[in-house]
């Protein structure tokens, strides 16, 4: 009798396509892939406190179905756009953009996302809300089309998509975007 080990589910790095490995650093490959809370790892990265500026946010009935996150017209859907700052150094390590389905969401939690200034990640943590990220697309904006928030990065931007779902239910897209070195 033979025993043959299972093929392995392909890793993160069979998934990107849209961006050479190779050219990026340590800190960013952890970014890209990270489905911890980013805000602790930038703190950590560049040994700063970390604030949560919010650029802009609505709440307003899909306009059109959302098929990533199960949305339907008519149901309540929050847009969010923010920056992950330095307190000490004012310096914008990421931007990011949210869809998010409220009807999902504990009430408390929903609540959070308009009156505070906290991130998502560490709101999950507070609300005990178990997730998971599924990395939907990496990319790479080149410098010259960098974010506004950034300057103009010489080496320009990565970005990764990526839906979380809590409850075997997609509940966020979120897409960010940091300097690619």
């Amino acid at each position: 009798m033979e025993h043959s080990s299972p093929t392995p589910a392909p890793g993160f790095l069979a998934t990107i396509r849209n961006v050479d490995i190779h050219t990026l650093g340590l800190l960013q490959r952890i970014l890209l892939i990270s489905d911890g809370t980013l805000t602790d790892i930038v703190e950590a990265a560049f040994e700063e406190p970390i604030r949560l500026v919010k650029l802009a946010l609505a709440t307003a009935p899909a306009e059109a179905a959302v098929e990533e996150l199960g949305v339907v017209p008519g149901q309540l859907l929050m847009r969010r756009e923010i920056l992950l700052q330095g307190v000490n150094s004012g310096r914008n390590y990421v931007y990011a953009e949210s869809q998010i389905a409220l009807d999902a969401l504990p009430a408390g939690l929903r609540e959070d996302l308009v009156t505070t200034n906290r991130p998502l990640g560490r709101l999950w943590v507070e609300h005990k809300l178990e997730t998971r990220k599924e990395i939907l697309r990496v990319w790479r904006v080149p410098a010259g089309g960098a974010n506004a928030h950034f300057g103009d990065p010489p080496r320009g931007l990565i970005a990764r998509a990526y839906r979380v779902i809590s409850g075997g239910r997609p509940i966020m897209l979120i897409a960010e975007y940091f300097p690619a070195g």
